[in-house]
């Protein structure tokens, strides 16, 4: 065969990729299997593989489509996909490119619904402390839609069982895409207002997908952190949202919502009226009581003779006095005997007699040290006649005085040897008398023929 017959690996993918993207059979495809090497991989593109018991294909799905999904997939689960074939010419290898993505046999609300459940209940937003409700709340917030029959049943109710309770509506959008935050926002207002003792959120019944913003996650956590209680009315009785679960209270309709936050004011007022009656029971029993122990004390032999309470503290108040009246003497004359000592002691250390004494010692220290400084002058005079007349035997006038002399150059500087002299040098030759300059003729070492 020839050269050209043979094609390129490129020319060769690229014609099988035509023949994928032009055939209208692989343009949607459905698709059921198990998800294979699925790992998360956040704000990013989805790179998985979809398997059944004898054959595997790889599967990619956008970031576009992937925000989409309700639930979170996961290695092992089973799926139902739908999307087009198409062959990948980096690597040759095909795959399927997923729009959209469902559980096999679950709804994907439902899965994404236990999967948000199960992280909140193991972190603990579930089990942390229930708060009471307030007896009597004086401020309700109501935070649901302004048109649905939730508010007209919970106003009916309110205001058959206590007039004067304050309920404040919250209008917000229950159902759609924009239902979550609108819930946010209208608790996040009721937080920082912080002037309500009860908080009612809800809405009525529905499918799954109508009570669905209950289930956001950004809901469940606003309403975890509310500083004040919470009753969560969400569908029917049946319904279970997590907003039921998080919430401090669950009520099964508005109306029972309505009745858990606000008291029954005709059993208030029979409640009060029978407490009325206790008290006045008990106050009289006690009183009862008090006047029986009164006629007692009135009757008792001490109360008939109270001097008998004091006659014994009166006599010990007069050993106690005797007791600090000699106590007192006591002390008062051994201060006084101690203060005759120390007179005593002060004439002994009397400053004028210390004054003498000392002033005799200074004057025989004073006569001490005259004798001591002139024995001390005579010496040190001895010492320096002797010092001059030893510096005057080593004088060097003393050795001139004999007829020696000494040799220096016209600089000063001693010449000792002959090799100090130079031919026709000037020297100076120091007598007692005076300085004579003279010249180098001829130089004769000691002990030399010459």
């Amino acid at each position: 065969m020839a050269e050209q017959d043979y094609l390129t690996v490129t020319q060769l993918t690229t014609y099988l990729k035509r023949k994928f993207d032009f055939d209208p059979y692989l343009q949607r495809v459905y698709l059921t299997g198990e998800l294979s090497n699925f790992r998360l991989r956040p704000n990013s593109h989805q790179y998985f593989s979809l398997k059944d018991d004898h054959a595997k294909i790889s599967a990619i799905m956008f970031k576009s489509a992937f925000q989409k999904l309700k639930f979170v997939p996961e290695t092992g689960m089973k799926v139902q996909l739908v999307g087009r074939i198409g062959l990948y010419e980096a690597s040759g290898s095909y795959q399927i490119y997923v729009e959209r993505m469902e559980p096999d046999g679950v709804g994907a609300l439902y899965q994404a619904y236990e999967q948000l459940k199960e992280k909140l209940a193991g972190e603990g937003l579930f089990q942390q402390n229930k708060r009471e409700l307030p007896k009597y709340p004086q401020r309700i917030a109501v935070i649901t839609s302004q048109s649905g029959a939730v508010i007209r049943d919970i106003i009916t109710t309110s205001q058959r069982r206590d007039p004067k309770v304050q309920l404040v509506l919250f209008p917000a959008v229950v159902q759609g895409d924009q239902a979550a935050n609108s819930l946010v926002q209208r608790l996040e207002q009721v937080y920082q207002q912080n002037d309500f003792d009860t908080i009612i959120i809800g809405r009525g019944g529905g499918s799954l997908e109508d009570l669905w913003p209950f289930n956001e996650e950004i809901v469940a956590r606003t309403m975890a952190r509310s500083p004040i209680p919470i009753i969560s009315s969400v569908g029917h009785e049946t319904d279970t949202t997590i907003a039921d679960l998080v919430a401090d209270v669950r009520a099964a309709t508005p109306t029972a919502a309505a009745e858990l936050a606000t008291p029954q004011l005709s059993e208030v007022l029979t409640e009060i009226a029978q407490d009325r009656v206790r008290l006045q029971r008990s106050f009289q029993k006690i009183l009862r009581i008090a006047q029986q122990q009164l006629q007692r004390q009135q009757q008792s032999f001490l109360f008939q003779h109270p001097e008998r309470l004091y006659q014994g503290y009166t006599q010990q108040l007069d050993l106690l006095q005797q007791r600090f009246l000699r106590a007192g003497q006591t002390y008062l004359q051994q201060k006084q005997g101690q203060v005759q000592q120390t007179g005593q002691r002060l004439q002994q250390l009397n400053p004028k007699t210390r004054l003498a004494t000392n002033q005799v010692q200074v004057t025989n220290l004073q006569q001490r040290l005259i004798r001591a400084m002139a024995t001390t002058l005579q010496q040190r005079r001895q010492q320096v006649q002797t010092q001059m007349g030893n510096l005057d035997q080593l004088s060097p006038l003393r050795t001139l005085n004999r007829g020696y002399s000494y040799n220096t150059t016209t600089t000063g500087q001693p010449l000792r040897q002959v090799a100090d002299f130079q031919i026709d040098q000037q020297f100076e030759v120091h007598l007692t008398d005076g300085i004579v300059r003279a010249k180098v003729l001829k130089k004769e070492q000691a002990n030399d023929n010459k």
